[in-house]
């Protein structure tokens, strides 16, 4: 690898920015691929000015710019004339603005145009000379992930001069970043695409022909304590969560060790099947760890978990190991696994740490956020001395069942396809920038309710060419709009865990009534008191991401409501989303996902959910999949552990520590 200061430009200072993004050598510096990429569109004339939509204009600063103080915001707004057509323009905390928007001078302006009354109005829009705006119209340009100090006109810069500096690279990687158009773009996309997939693949059959003769003398049998708890839960079982705890009991009773992936939707009740895992393990004393995507789940099932033991009378020992733990108390607890007397471990990825030794683990639980770690998921279950530990894994994902088959081919699947009848179904609204203010007056009223918001934004800070709300702004304009007695926090995935971990314990205890978010809140945050989520630019998302979002409102016994607001209001986005408006199902949702997303859908924000990849997404690209599967399968059958000359390439990839965006790089 070479160091990224070997490129024109950049120093220490410069690489230790780009490392923060991944970024440590110039080879990575040309994987790291666009998150989205814009078009800038013609002007328009002042009498074809469109309302709701992406546009740029023309327009002359008629007075001097206003700059005022609201709370720690500050606000500049500003009247613009575009061809005698009223606009007035707002910016939240630039109030440098002021001194380049002189009265009579013209810019180019781009955002989205919102009538009220007579005139309209914009927020946030960039700002252009003609001549930029020149050079740029019609191009192609890419837009990268950024972190504090580097623009996207830098390392647009940077990668131009890693392919410089490389010589020749794969051509597909290049017009990732340049492409001359469209059509080569997606070509190229749909050919990496087609290799990461094809590399996950054949990772995952491979394995189960690893698996399929994985033995253990466990020796477990059914224990009686499961079925009392199960009677004297505060309520019923449905049929199908029956259905898989008999599969998955099952499986613990064989000497073959178990394989399973347990799929059930938002709240159908995957988690109490895991706990009867562990407890059913733990009456045949053995040892269950159970793995979670993050530290504030693994603290919520920790408590969920002693609770139910307690409420039961059971002397069954529960442990918690995390990262953020102090030394001494990782210790302390290491100690404790390795004597035996932790029955059941619950954490994050410190229960992969070589330190930890199990006294005799027998089933590993683990959420299916660690997908991508099945090489990690294998090595946890290994850490045994009598054959490979039973393995179930957990996904919130309600995936089309065509896909799971592949996806999930290293495993055996039940579906959880009930949700139970104590749930009160979630009201939703899909609504345009017109509805803001109405939303707004909503959520002041659940608040004043005792309740609590969660918003949802696809961004974390303001990001050039990139019309999408984020996380730092959105609470500024929040701060605004509410007054100084409602708390507003924010949350995202670049926070160090102890601060994520502090704001959420805040917002379960309901210190903070407005919690503005990315997608980090997806997976692993229960609050039952948080009965509205808005979801800014829905438009930008996928069905099933939006539909997991949604899952965590409407855990508590109040009526919860989730408005999908959109940035478009053209017919065919909003039929898209109101799917969502019309049910709750979310196999359904995913089956209308996969129909409904294509190609065009490439350039939005990136999916969400347990099924991750660098550049594929299992509905945008579900046909990709299924020829990557057939390919996968062609090979297989001819050199089923790839140990031909003509693969050896492949097996070097698959053997890897799974990067899929080197996969993507080296076929």
């Amino acid at each position: 690898m070479t160091a990224l200061t070997a490129l024109k430009g950049i120093g220490e200072k410069n690489a230790a920015l780009y490392g923060k993004l991944g970024i440590d050598s110039v080879e990575s510096a040309v994987l790291y691929f666009p998150r989205d990429y814009v078009v800038y569109e013609d002007i328009s004339p002042a009498e074809k000015l469109c309302e709701n939509r992406m546009i740029a204009f023309s327009a002359t600063i008629v007075k001097t710019p206003l700059v005022k103080r609201v709370r720690r915001l500050s606000v500049v707004t500003v009247p613009l004339s575009a061809d005698g057509l009223h606009v007035n323009a707002t910016w939240f905390n630039m109030p440098y603005l002021s001194k380049t928007l002189k009265p009579g001078s013209s810019f180019v302006f781009r955002g989205i145009l919102l009538a009220e009354g007579d005139h309209y109005h914009i927020r946030q829009p960039q700002i252009f000379t003609h001549e930029k705006y020149e050079e740029i119209r019609g191009h192609i340009c890419p837009l990268y992930p950024l972190t504090k100090g580097l623009t996207n006109n830098a390392v647009t810069t940077t990668i131009r001069r890693s392919f410089d500096y490389l010589g020749h690279y794969r051509q597909e990687v290049y017009d990732m970043h340049f492409a001359r158009d469209f059509e080569t773009l997606e070509a190229a996309r749909r050919s990496l695409v087609f290799d990461e997939f094809l590399i996950f693949i054949l990772k995952m059959r491979l394995l189960k022909a690893d698996s399929a003769y994985a033995q253990n003398d466990f020796n477990m049998i059914a224990d009686a304590r499961c079925e009392r708890i199960i009677e004297k839960l505060p309520y019923r079982l449905t049929g199908a969560q029956k259905r898989v705890w008999k599969e998955v009991r099952d499986d613990l009773c064989r000497s073959r060790s178990m394989r399973r992936l347990v799929q059930g939707d938002v709240g159908s009740g995957k988690t109490i099947i895991a706990f009867l895992a562990a407890i059913m393990t733990a009456c045949n004393h053995h040892q269950c760890a159970i793995m979670a995507p993050t530290e504030i789940l693994a603290d919520q099932h920790y408590a969920a978990l002693t609770s139910l033991l307690a409420e039961n009378g059971s002397d069954i020992k529960v442990v918690l190991l995390t990262g953020s733990m102090t030394a001494a108390g990782k210790k302390n607890v290491r100690k404790v696994i390795e004597s035996g007397q932790a029955d059941i471990i619950i954490g994050t990825h410190a229960l992969f740490y070589d330190k930890v030794i199990y006294n005799d683990l027998a089933l590993v639980i683990t959420d299916e956020q660690h997908r991508f770690g099945v090489s990690q998921r294998k090595r946890l279950s290994q850490k045994t001395g009598q054959g490979d530990a039973h393995v179930l894994v957990m996904s919130a994902t309600p995936i089309p069942r065509t896909l799971a088959m592949i996806l999930y081919s290293d495993l055996s699947i039940s579906v959880i396809d009930e949700v139970p009848a104590h749930k009160k179904p979630i009201r939703n609204a899909v609504v345009n920038e017109s509805y803001r203010k109405s939303a707004y007056r909503f959520m002041d009223k659940e608040i004043k309710a005792g309740h609590q918001i969660y918003v949802i934004c696809p961004l974390i800070e303001e990001s050039e060419g990139m019309d999408a709300k984020n996380v730092t702004d959105t609470a500024k304009e929040l701060s605004s709009v509410f007054d100084d007695s409602v708390k507003i926090e924010i949350l995202h995935g670049q926070m160090k865990g102890a601060k994520k971990q502090d704001v959420m314990d805040r917002f379960a205890s309901g210190l903070i009534n407005i919690l503005v978010s990315t997608t980090v809140v997806e997976v692993g945050v229960n609050v039952p008191n948080a009965t509205v989520m808005l979801i800014e630019n829905a438009d930008r998302f996928g069905l099933a991401a939006l539909h997991q979002l949604r899952g965590r409102i409407g855990r508590g016994s109040a009526q919860s409501y989730c408005i999908f607001m959109s940035q478009s209001d053209r017919p065919e986005t909003m039929k898209r989303l109101e799917i969502l408006g019309h049910t709750n199902d979310g196999f359904r949702i995913a089956e209308e996902d996969m129909k409904l997303r294509g190609p065009g859908d490439m350039f939005g924000i990136r999916q969400s959910g347990d099924i991750r990849f660098r550049l594929g997404d299992i509905y945008t690209d579900a046909s990709i999949l299924k020829e990557a599967s057939a390919e996968a399968d062609r090979i297989l059958d001819t050199d089923p552990d790839l140990s031909l000359p003509e693969n050896s390439h492949l097996r070097d990839l698959v053997d890897q520590n799974f990067d899929l965006s080197d996969a993507s790089a080296s076929i």
